[in-house]
């Protein structure tokens, strides 16, 4: 079954970029044309630094082109843990991430149908409240625009009787991820940064005190700084241990058929988004051409048919309702930490990474390229401190099955809450 996007159906063809077929020199060389890996690229070159990037298919062809579109701040850890956890600085940058990314569209020009309608956090039980209200508490005394919203609330602003309540960010809103990952290639590109597609590294190894990296056919990148920036799609021959940090979980999404009128003036009628704050929850918006969307969990073997959907289908049933028809259904992974948390590490001297956005990725990642590329270009810290190696998770390779077992085990906890 073809499990194509709604963004990719929705885009323009992607841009004609080259194959790298002949060996070449730069000051940093960024692997992976995802959100973190443009954004990296495209701050170092406006800092003057010279950059290649490699992408192993085109940009956005992993997670950043194929999720929910979301731009949420902040991260899973509360602020006031955050604080404790990596000090006030993390805080700030974490809750400025929305405004890194809107920013950075705003003053490109990038055409990705960004809207900053904000970001429901909803609680479907009762016991939820009580963490949402402390979680937007700490934010609101730290001067984010949020509002709580109780049950009556909620159902104006999502359309669904699901929820006892919730909180709105109103940092937060929504883009065409697709389109955004497009429109950082182009901008990079413009500005000098050489983008090359279709270009997979197979090799990364130190040379001397920088870094060599081996495509096919004998073609060699030498750098003196390397950013890895391939987060869960990092392949082992690249680095073991990055590679199995994290849980590649699988996001399954449908779109319907576009809504009426009338259901448009009902379910998420002010173009929020949304998300529930279940151990295994959904998210939800309005898409391209008006089409519901919702997302969640789906098995860690990949999809075959659109039954595999049926648990998302069901979702969407207790939240809006039947009727809607499903025209499309797609997948892609996120990297999941057991706690939660990004990875950010320097393994070896001139090499940095960063995996495991845990969800958070479309703001963080965009966020934190401009902070590693402040970082390389500047000498400016880092928000978040790094750590000089991930440990791998053991049972890597186990990893479908005893993530599979932990998302029924979450299942069941959110069914007892009380």
């Amino acid at each position: 079954m073809d499990f194509q996007s709604l963004w990719a159906a929705t885009a323009p063809a992607a841009p004609e970029l080259p194959q790298l077929t002949e060996s070449l020199r730069t000051d940093v060389l960024v692997i992976g044309g995802g959100f973190q890996g443009l954004s990296t690229a495209l701050h170092l070159a406006e800092a003057g630094t010279q950059v290649v990037l490699l992408e192993a298919e085109m940009p956005g062809a992993g997670a950043s082109g194929r999720n929910g579109g979301q731009v949420i701040p902040g991260l899973k850890d509360d602020p006031d843990g955050l604080d404790r956890l990596w000090g006030p600085q993390a805080t700030e940058f974490a809750g400025a991430t929305a405004d890194t990314l809107f920013a950075v569209v705003d003053r490109l020009g990038i055409d990705c149908d960004a809207v900053r309608g904000g970001w429901i956090q909803a609680g479907n039980k009762a016991v939820h409240l009580s963490g949402l209200r402390s979680r937007m508490a700490q934010w609101q005394a730290r001067g984010a625009p949020v509002e709580w919203l109780d049950a009556a609330a909620m159902e104006k602003a999502t359309g669904s009787r699901a929820f006892h309540g919730g909180w709105i960010d109103r940092r937060a809103g929504k883009i065409h991820p697709l389109k955004l990952a497009q429109g950082l290639a182009k901008a990079a590109e413009t500005i000098g940064v050489k983008v090359y597609a279709r270009s997979p590294v197979t090799g990364l190894a130190r040379n001397g005190s920088g870094w060599r990296a081996q495509l096919a056919g004998g073609v060699q990148v030498d750098a003196a700084r390397v950013v890895l920036a391939s987060n869960v799609y990092t392949p082992p021959r690249l680095d073991r241990k990055l590679a199995r940090a994290t849980v590649p979980a699988n996001s399954f999404q449908i779109a319907t058929a576009p809504l009426t009128p009338e259901q448009l003036a009902r379910i998420l009628p002010n173009g929020v988004v949304a998300s529930e704050v279940r151990r295994v929850g959904t998210y939800f918006r309005i898409g391209p051409e008006n089409r519901l969307m919702i997302g969640g969990r789906g098995s860690f073997s990949d999809p075959r048919r659109a039954a595999d959907f049926s648990r998302i289908e069901t979702e969407l049933t207790r939240l809006f309702g039947a009727g809607f028809r499903i025209e499309r259904r797609w997948f892609g992974r996120v990297g999941m930490t057991p706690d939660h948390r990004i990875r950010l590490c320097e393994p070896a001297p001139g090499l940095l990474a960063a995996t495991g956005f845990n969800g958070r990725g479309v703001a963080l990642s965009v966020a934190l390229g401009k902070a590693i590329a402040d970082y390389l270009a500047r000498g400016t810290p880092l928000p978040i401190p790094t750590v000089a190696s991930i440990p791998a998770l053991p049972f890597h390779g186990l990893h479908p099955i005893y993530g599979s077992l932990g998302i029924h085990y979450f299942r069941l906890r959110d069914f007892l809450d009380r």
